[in-house]
């Protein structure tokens, strides 16, 4: 039971398994207070992994648009504006998604932040914010009834699959014909379309579903309006966008060098270690290097965020160094052409 000064978890149901009751997961005490994690991001990293490690759950930083998401930015936006029931039932998330500044290639940022506060930040939010004892929650507002981005609704779509080797235990869908219509879920929606998920005999497809597009004369290599697209992350796109970004950046040897974070250094310095150890299993090092930094005392991380510190301050001085001698060479030039 709370006390009466505690704040009380809005609307959540408790959370329970199929299983036996003496499964049930509980909640910690809190490893820190709500104003504490808020004013210092040192003790806000070290307790989110201790509370994930604590509840034996999957912890990896997100990464959206090529960079890490900032989950203590996000767990202060959220919390500020009452957590996460409130931001979902007022649909805040569009508020709390403009602090980030995605890029214009980053889209559905409202769904994706959601769902990443959902599975990292909101049992945390429940005890240091509103001091939550006992089972673990379960939002009432996970998926809002009105809110297409998020409700998982039923899909009738037509799939036309590329050239495909059907073999037994993958037969053609029909005779004669390269195209059928199969039932499906909608996951979630962007900008221009929705992700699906369809079954198809025994496999599973992700896809995106795209709107129609505006009315034109048809071309021959046009794909059907409707199909499902099989789904692969934009991420060679973006990283074709990001090289050429970052070539004007680079056609300029003077533009700093960007900081890292004390978390960066100490993750390149194990990859390093580990690469040389263990070169086929680079899929592992992310999860390795970051029960790594879990493990790691005070006194070692204290460090790593030194470290960081100093780079940020690095790149903070050279980058405005930078701008000053653009800004100074502008008016050079100015004063040149008035002459």
């Amino acid at each position: 039971m709370s006390s009466g000064n505690e704040s009380t978890p809005s609307q959540a149901t408790i959370e329970t398994t199929a299983t036996s009751p003496a499964k049930v997961k509980e909640y910690p005490e809190p490893l820190a207070s709500h104003e504490d994690v808020v004013k210092d991001l040192s003790l806000f990293w070290d307790t989110l992994r201790r509370f994930h490690s604590i509840l034996a759950t999957k912890f990896m930083i997100p990464v959206i648009g090529g960079k890490e998401l900032d989950l203590h930015v996000l767990y202060v936006e959220v919390t500020r504006r009452g957590g996460y029931e409130k931001v979902v039932t007022e649909k805040k998330w569009r508020e709390v998604g403009g602090v980030f500044r995605f890029s214009a290639t980053t889209t559905s940022a409202s769904f994706v932040l959601r769902k990443h506060y959902l599975n990292l930040l909101f049992h945390y939010e429940q005890v240091h914010l509103f001091n939550a004892r006992g089972p673990l929650l379960h939002p009432t507002a996970t998926f809002h009834a009105k809110d297409p981005s998020t409700s998982k609704e039923m899909a009738l779509v037509e799939y036309t699959p590329p050239s495909i080797c059907y073999t037994s235990s993958y037969p053609p869908p029909s005779q004669g014909s390269s195209s059928f219509t199969a039932i499906g879920t909608i996951e979630g929606k962007f900008d221009c379309g929705y992700l699906v998920k369809v079954k198809l005999g025994s496999e599973i497809l992700n896809g995106v579903l795209y709107h129609s597009a505006q009315p034109g004369p048809p071309t021959p290599n046009a794909d059907p309006i409707g199909a499902v697209v099989p789904y692969v992350e934009a991420g060679r796109r973006r990283r074709r966008s990001g090289k050429r970004r970052r070539s004007r950046r680079r056609e300029d040897p003077n533009y700093p060098k960007p900081n890292r974070s004390g978390y960066n250094f100490f993750f390149a310095e194990k990859h390093c270690k580990l690469k040389s150890l263990y070169p086929n299993k680079e899929r592992e090092f992310t999860k390795i290097i970051g029960e790594s930094w879990t493990n790691l005392s005070a006194e070692e991380r204290l460090v790593y965020q030194k470290i960081g510190l100093e780079d940020k301050e690095r790149y903070q001085r050279e980058l405005n160094e930078y701008r000053e001698k653009l800004r100074l060479s502008a008016v050079d030039e100015a004063n040149g052409r008035v002459v």
